[in-house]
């Protein structure tokens, strides 16, 4: 997970570095790119022998402007969900894209999201299909599919519900996958870049 942990903190900064440098180019009007960062609790029904996990989920959306009316982004994710029995956590780094449309203060999403997961195995481990190996945990693929929505409750804070139907790459089914349905309930953090162009345009 430090590989993912490094590389988080990587596209992180670079997102800053890019929304910065479009805010100060751009003006009010015509400023193209986003940023904003969200976190919550996530609960993950797991489909494998009625595991759930607990956790938290957090990420970063960087908005790429507005195409007839509906607001296309880039997303990445890290979810952290553990105390199941069978799937003791299940830990997952995802990136892809989201596209949102705004209704006052609703803002409804779908998005697609493709990365690196990891099923850790409680009970001293879960055997393959043969049952001639036992695992302790796999690291395999993961893709996301799912829909969410967000309230704006100031200019900067909302709160967020999201769900998530994911497919993990596993050996210990026959199928060699198995699906989580997590369950996020959060709050969204906007950042607002034209702060300054704002405070000047009322002193003029």
């Amino acid at each position: 997970m430090r590989f993912w942990a490094r590389n988080l903190l990587l596209f992180l900064s670079c997102l800053s570095l890019v929304s910065l440098a479009g805010a100060q180019a751009l003006p009010t009007a015509t400023q193209l790119m986003q940023l904003s960062v969200f976190g919550g609790f996530t609960g993950a029904d797991v489909h494998l022998v009625g595991t759930r996990n607990l956790g938290a989920t957090a990420g970063v959306d960087l908005g790429i402007g507005r195409y007839f009316g509906l607001q296309p982004a880039l997303e990445l994710r890290g979810t952290y969900a553990t105390d199941g029995r069978v799937v003791s956590s299940q830990k997952s780094a995802l990136v892809g894209g989201r596209v949102a449309r705004t209704y006052g203060r609703l803002q409804p999403y779908v998005d697609a999201l493709f990365g690196r997961g990891i099923l850790d195995y409680g009970l001293g481990g879960y055997p393959n299909p043969n049952f001639t190996l036992l695992y302790t945990h796999t690291a395999g693929n993961v893709i996301s599919g799912g829909a969410g929505v967000n309230l704006a409750v100031t200019e900067h804070f909302g709160a967020k519900a999201d769900f998530q139907y994911q497919r993990f790459s596993t050996p210990v089914t026959a199928s060699h996958h198995i699906h989580s349905e997590p369950l996020t309930f959060g709050v969204v953090y906007l950042f607002d870049f034209n702060r300054h162009a704002k405070i000047d345009k009322r002193m003029r």
